[in-house]
């Protein structure tokens, strides 16, 4: 029967291929998809993904630039799309294999399963392959496999808030600063996109330099993960970047690379 995909190789990209992932000090795998409705169904796959976060994402960023790479992501999404339980099978097969040879190896990896996504894939992972993510940890104070993720869905930060190893970072953007501030409220992480310098703190909560490594929310709780614009985000107007130069005195002042 013919699909609207053809099986890739791989669903999962190391993250040495991403600028702020290869600061990681943990060897990070991502899984890419195209973001929106670039798929042959239309299906969104960013449900609450607001029109500064669109003009700015980072989807055509870094190696994304590159057309082959685009219509490999659109591929994995389509794949996603068509046959959503093989797909889990095999997203869920690499994570296994990947977590056994770091596990062999006394490594500790990273996983983040929603690189230009925003889906529930442990759930699915629960679901079709029969893999919770808990039984990758092996050891609950040095877990071999560390699941984190970054969402703009306020109920899937109130389903893990309280995971042991699935941390995941509410994206503030123009349309959700009241539901960012809930989950800041709740003890999550936020990131926000700064225009110029990183203030000390924004709305009364500090600000973490978010920039340092993708890996720095396992760090803290209940702080803002401050970005520093780039690309089409400098030039945004849509209150997606927030512009620091604007902001009050006492919250904009300088901070160093804290992590």
């Amino acid at each position: 029967m013919k699909t609207n995909y053809k099986t890739p190789a791989r669903l999962l990209s190391a993250g040495i291929s991403n600028a702020k992932t290869k600061k990681n000090e943990l060897k990070t795998f991502i899984l890419y998809l195209a973001p929106y409705k670039q798929n042959f169904k239309g299906v969104n796959i960013c449900p609450k993904a607001s029109k500064g976060c669109a003009a700015a994402c980072l989807f055509t960023a870094g190696r994304g630039a590159f057309n082959n790479v685009q219509n490999a992501r659109i591929n994995k999404t389509n794949f996603y799309i068509e046959n959503k339980p093989l797909f889990i099978k095999k997203l869920a097969s690499e994570i296994i294999r990947e977590t056994a040879k770091a596990k062999k190896n006394g490594e500790q990896i990273a996983f983040r399963l929603n690189g230009t996504s925003d889906v529930d894939f442990v759930y699915l992972l629960e679901k079709y392959a029969g893999l919770d993510i808990l039984d990758l940890v092996y050891n609950i104070s040095k877990p071999t496999a560390v699941f984190y993720d970054y969402t703009k869905i306020l109920g899937k930060i109130k389903k893990y808030i309280d995971h042991p190893n699935y941390i995941v970072t509410f994206s503030r953007a123009e349309d959700n600063e009241k539901e960012a501030l809930q989950a800041l409220e709740m003890g999550a992480n936020v990131s926000a996109v700064f225009s110029h310098e990183l203030p000390t703190h924004y709305k009364g909560f500090k600000v973490v330099d978010g920039d340092s490594s993708d890996l720095v929310m396992l760090n803290h709780s209940g702080v803002i993960l401050g970005l520093r614009a780039k690309g089409k985000a400098r030039k945004d107007a849509s209150g997606f970047t927030i512009d620091s130069s604007k902001l009050k005195t006492k919250d904009n002042e300088q901070i160093k690379a804290t992590v």
